[in-house]
């Protein structure tokens, strides 16, 4: 039995259309996860291949697919929606917390915009499998809780691929283009409609918009930190990606860093740097700016409301400073905010010499970093210092994987998995749920990569 209360699905008019998943030829399972749908309360065996796949609409369950707009690399579209993805409902999990059960990937929608609606298999096990290193991790995010192939082909650039479907969970995905959406429309009934419904749902103790706004500044500021503490470039950061709730959500073209750079780009469609890991927070400011832009018609006198919601977006960056400080020193082990310097200091390092940013900061644990470093003079100089400070190990072990999904293995995973070995998926999922594990057996998918398999660009959209 699944419980839903499918608040979204009572909002006015215009929020959403209407639209059940378009039923597969030939589901089959590839993937689910049985402690995740433990922690929201759902019978295992209730989960079919034939619900998890579209074909069937389980009882209680109000299928929709959600109205949004969108800044898309700066550019804006005024809408978007869910084009390839169905909004199953809401379930309550046995401690009383709400959560979207979303198909992605399950047919065409009223906002499809001429596109089919579907998903290959790539893009749903990466998606898999970044999300759950992430939430293995501590970082906010939507979850995985099932792949199923849907034996048709998908259709795209590269020919036929086999189509799969994603069972993705969420605390809500409500966006910022969700916002974007109705004040473009000055609408101003339904944004004041949204915004009384997510401060109900995330922020109940938000009074009113400027409230809300400062929450959910709060939220990003911890989220992109932590993202930027594990090399991760989301590479599509439109404000249609950032979810209100602080979640990281839409892992499209994203990918972690092997070799440490700040610049380093992996969207094939992102020629400019926009979405860079070093520039993940200036963007995150700009689409907080579109956040604060539609709510300030809510927020009384338009001069006052500028002035506090300007004041507001601009708490972003001591806040996103301290967060930083905090992760990147518990990475060291040490008090990031009295010990910047010392940070920055093996960053740069890091970049001039080409180092392995995951098993820089793993090895500080093992005595191994210093391998990652053609000049390792400089770096036992910088050590030297560092331990001067008597590091935490704990607080190391806990702030860094051992292993990441890494873009080469991922690929391979994908591969094997196309040819119906799913052998490599499995193992790989495994290892990047318990990221700090120390296991011998997994110790060949915490290599850096050589450089004929270094992956240098991914792909957007599914």
């Amino acid at each position: 039995m699944i419980r839903f209360d499918n608040s979204y699905a009572r909002m006015p008019q215009g929020f959403f259309a209407r639209v059940d998943p378009t039923p597969v030829t030939a589901p089959r399972l590839l993937a689910l996860n049985g402690p995740l749908a433990d922690r929201l309360g759902m019978d295992r065996d209730a989960l079919t291949v034939e619900m998890l796949a579209g074909n069937a609409i389980p009882d209680g369950a109000a299928p929709l697919a959600q109205a949004y707009a969108g800044h898309q690399f700066g550019g804006f579209v005024p809408q978007l929606g869910d084009g390839r993805a169905v909004l199953l409902g809401e379930v309550v999990a046995p401690d009383g917390a709400r959560f979207d059960i979303q198909l992605k990937g399950s047919g065409p929608t009223p906002f499809s915009r001429r596109g089919d609606g579907r998903a290959w298999m790539g893009p749903v096990l990466r998606e898999y499998l970044v999300s759950e290193f992430m939430a293995a991790m501590d970082v906010p995010t939507t979850r995985a809780l099932a792949a199923v192939a849907t034996g048709d082909q998908v259709w795209r650039e590269q020919g036929g691929l086999p189509g799969a479907v994603l069972t993705r969970v969420a605390s809500s995905h409500i966006r910022v283009g969700t916002f974007q959406f109705f004040a473009v429309r000055d609408d101003r009934a339904r944004l004041q409609a949204l915004t009384d419904h997510v401060i109900a749902r995330h922020y109940p103790g938000a009074d009113g918009p400027l409230a809300l706004l400062d929450r959910v500044v709060a939220a990003q500021a911890e989220t992109i930190a932590h993202w930027m503490a594990l090399g991760f470039i989301h590479g599509v950061m439109n404000t249609d990606n950032m979810a209100i709730s602080g979640e990281t959500i839409d892992y499209g073209p994203c990918a972690f860093m092997d070799i440490y750079h700040p610049d380093t780009v992996f969207s094939s469609i992102d020629r400019q740097g926009r979405y860079a890991w070093a520039n993940q927070p200036n963007i995150a400011v700009w689409n907080l700016a579109q956040f604060a832009t539609c709510l300030i018609p809510l927020m009384g006198a338009e001069e006052a409301a500028v002035e506090a919601a300007t004041a507001s977006v601009h708490r972003f960056a001591p806040l996103y400073q301290a967060a930083w400080l905090r992760r990147f020193g518990a990475k060291l082990g040490i008090d990031g905010a009295q010990h910047q310097p010392l940070i920055e200091q093996l960053l740069s390092m890091m970049a001039t010499q080409r180092a392995d940013f995951t098993r820089v900061f793993a090895g500080l644990s093992d005595d191994t970093a210093r391998d990652e470093f053609i000049d390792r003079a400089a770096f036992d100089a910088w050590a030297r210092d560092w331990q001067a400070l008597s590091p935490d190990a704990a607080a190391m072990a806990q702030a860094n994987p051992r292993r990441i999904p890494r873009n080469h293995r991922v690929e391979q995973a994908i591969a094997s998995a196309v040819a119906d070995d799913m052998g490599p998926f499995r193992r790989l999922l495994e290892a990047v749920t318990h990221p700090r594990a120390a296991r011998d057996d997994w110790a060949d998918l915490s290599h850096a990569p050589t450089t004929a398999q270094l992956v240098h660009q991914t792909f957007c959209g599914t």
